[in-house]
């Protein structure tokens, strides 16, 4: 299948070669209603399906929002928090299963409660010197679910427990130093800088990329020696289809014969 494009409302895509662009744009703030989040959770399940598709970058239109997470006004109006949220969850990346793809988070401006999460959600998250971030659900009165998850295996848990615990704001430099972000760039070069690791991506091994992915999800409910010998055994689909593929030989190939390689995703 080829995924449609969208060109209007709250999310928006754009493609070039395979590398998709999904733009988040629900102004004033790009806060994620369950109609939002049903709408990504779409995107994203057809970025997973679409075979001819790499690697997706998740952008924010706007330079002074990237996401603050939940919309309290919707949810004041009669969404519920428990609602519907679609496909993969909140965002649409949260709880989609099977996503063997790198999605890279191109993180502008405020970064905070569920955007945060949203990023978390990505493989890779590249900043903008302007970013800023925080878990704020602590003043609130609630949870940061998924961030209290994920958060303390990501970075140090003394760390990631002040930030859940305080709900204090810091920003990229700090997010940098205790290893959140890949690289900060200036904001007028953020969206150039994911691109260019979209493509260095999209040239690499697909079937690699799904094996990893595969392997650091299930690995995360695994003991070492358990998940090593799924691994060894072929017991996950994608290193299964891995080991079996004209790409694996390739590799192998292209080493010897000491050229680049032409990876084909099968």
């Amino acid at each position: 299948m080829t995924m449609p494009m969208r060109t209007e409302g709250p999310v928006r895509t754009r493609r070039e070669g395979g590398v998709l662009e999904v733009t988040l744009d629900r102004p004033k703030a790009n806060a994620i209603d369950l109609a939002t989040s049903r709408a990504m959770g779409l995107v994203f399940r057809d970025f997973r399906d679409d075979e001819t598709l790499r690697v997706a970058i998740l952008r924010a239109a706007g330079d002074k929002f990237f996401c603050p997470g939940w919309d309290l006004k919707a949810a004041a109006a009669g969404d519920a928090v428990d609602g519907d949220y679609g496909v993969g969850g909140f965002g649409g990346l949260q709880e989609l299963p099977n996503l063997n793809k790198p999605v890279i988070a191109a993180v502008n401006g405020i970064c905070c409660g569920g955007g945060l999460e949203l990023a978390l959600s990505c493989d890779l998250i590249l900043a903008s010197r302007n970013a800023t971030f925080a878990l704020p659900e602590i003043r609130s009165g609630t949870v940061a679910d998924a961030a209290s998850i994920k958060l303390p295996k990501r970075i140090p848990y003394h760390v990631a427990m002040d930030l859940l615990l305080t709900g204090r704001w810091f920003d990229a430099e700090e997010a940098l130093r205790w290893g959140l972000l890949k690289e900060i760039t200036e904001p007028g070069d953020l969206l150039a800088k994911a691109w260019d690791l979209a493509r260095l991506l999209e040239s690499g091994p697909p079937l690699v990329y799904a094996a990893i992915k595969e392997v650091v999800r299930e690995a995360e409910g695994r003991g070492f020696l358990d998940t090593l010998h799924r691994i060894t055994k072929r017991h996950f689909p994608t290193v299964d289809r891995l080991y079996a593929s004209e790409d694996q030989l390739e590799g192998a190939r292209a080493f010897a014969e000491k050229r680049d390689p032409v990876w084909k995703g099968r």
